[in-house]
Parts: structure tokens; sequence; C-alpha cells
């Protein structure tokens, strides 16, 4: 009876065994079944952007099954909530002052940094306005501006804004207009106020009139008036590993024809 007994005990404890290791092999397989965790990544990227960067994104969440929230918004404004640690992980400028900016404070990651795009400064009047005006030394711009304000992003701050300064310094007529200048928080703000007829002239980048049917370009500003437009890019300082493969796929060609539908010179 006493072998029989144990031999009784070493067939239930082997059946206990085989249930174990049963519900762990279903648990094992549930496991690799279930999809992998969708990640979440932010962009703070610069307002001139949105058009271009708005199909880049769709096509790479499509891709990938990340989620990606974009902030945009002038590159100082964007700069200066990162500093303040908003939790941002991928930094697109439309400037380099203001990626030199987060890079000298240790919040970016500088060997990722690289510059992405360029774009050029143009002259926008509301569409059909038929305004055309060239745009040399000594221009009588304050003449257009008689039923209103010159739009343009701060000049004090924003880089479409800085940029456009430059070139009317540069030109030599930003003295006589310098006073009808209305200063929108960034060039999409600027935009807007030319495309609903509040100002008869704005100063924008060439992407932004080709993305707004209200306006049309008045002129193109000269090469050499203002500071070339670079919009660099890098990763924060704290950003979550999976940034780095949006990151990877915006300097990548499969990127490059949403930046050039939209009118911008692909640098990488």
């Amino acid at each position: 009876m006493t072998a029989i007994r144990y031999s009784l005990l070493d067939i239930a404890e082997g059946a206990g065994v085989r249930s174990r290791w049963f519900t762990v092999v279903v648990l094992v397989a549930m496991a690799t079944a279930l999809p992998a965790r969708a990640a979440s990544v932010t962009v703070f990227a610069a307002a001139s952007l949105k058009n271009a960067l708005d199909a880049a994104v769709t096509a790479y969440e499509k891709q990938s099954g990340d989620t990606v929230r974009v902030s945009y918004g002038a590159s100082s404004a964007l700069a200066r909530q990162i500093e303040a640690g908003a939790p941002a992980d991928l930094f697109i400028s439309a400037d380099l002052r203001w990626m030199d900016y987060l890079q000298g404070r240790g919040l970016i990651q500088p060997r990722s940094r690289r510059n992405l795009l360029g774009n050029e400064l143009v002259l926008v009047a509301p569409v059909a306005s038929g305004v055309k005006i060239e745009l040399a030394p000594g221009v009588d711009l304050r003449s257009h501006l008689q039923r209103g304000p010159l739009a343009m992003a701060d000049p004090a701050a924003v880089p479409a804004g800085i940029y456009g300064k430059a070139a009317l310094t540069r030109l030599g007529v930003w003295d006589s207009v310098k006073s009808k200048v209305a200063r929108a928080a960034d060039v999409r703000a600027a935009l807007r106020l030319v495309a609903r007829g509040e100002a008869p002239l704005g100063i924008v980048y060439r992407t932004d009139a080709a993305a707004e049917p209200k306006v049309e370009i008045a002129a193109v500003f000269p090469p050499d008036s203002y500071p070339p437009v670079i919009y660099p890019a890098a990763l924060i300082a704290s950003a979550k590993p999976d940034a780095a493969r949006l990151f990877a796929f915006l300097s990548s060609p499969a990127a490059r024809p949403y930046f050039e539908q939209q009118g911008f010179k692909v640098l990488f």
C-alpha cells in the first residue's frame, strides 16, 4: 500500500507540474500574440512646417503604429517652453539661433542635431490684388501700406520676423515701414492677417504662400538680403527612445516628397 501511495502522489505531482507548465506556455503565447505597445512621441515644430510635417507624420503613424503629437508655434516660444520643462521629444526650429540656445543650455542631444530644410522669404498680398513689387534697394514699400499694416512675425524674436527685418534693413527701408508693422505671434499668424484682408502686405516664407490659397506672392526678397533660412532639428536631451525612429524617418528619402511638395529645400 505504501508503494501504491507514493506512486499515486508522484502521479498527482506530475500532473500539477504539467498543469503549471501548460499555464506558462499559454501565457507566453498570449503575450507574444499581443501587438507591440505603440509609442507616443511629441514634436515641437516651427509654425511654417505645419502642412508638410502633418503629411509626413500621418505617413509615419500609418507605417509605425506610433502616435505623434505636434505642437506648432514660433521657434522662440517653443524653445522657451522646452527650457521651462515642456515634455517635447524632438524640436524642429526655423532658424539656427534657437537651436543654439537650447544646445548651449544642454537641453538637446548634440550628436543628433542636423539641418533638415531650407526656405525663402517672400512678400505676399491678398489673392487677385494684382500687387507686384520689385524689391530693390530703396523701394517705396510704405506707399503700399496706406490701407493697412505690414504683417510679419515679431522681428524681436521670431525667426521669420528676424529674417524679414534683416531683409528690409538691407534694402534700406526698415526705418520707413517699422511703424506700420503688425507684429504677429508667428509666421502663420502673419499669413492669416493677409489672407483675411486685414493687411495689404505680409512677409512670410515661400512655403507659407504656397499653403494659403487666399494670398499671392507680390515679390521675392533677394537671397543676399537676409541670412539663409535653415531648419535644424534635434532630439531633446530627455527624449523617449522611440523619438529616434520618428527622427530617422523625417530625415530619410521616404519623407522628402512631403517637404518638397510644399516648396521646402531638402538639405538631407
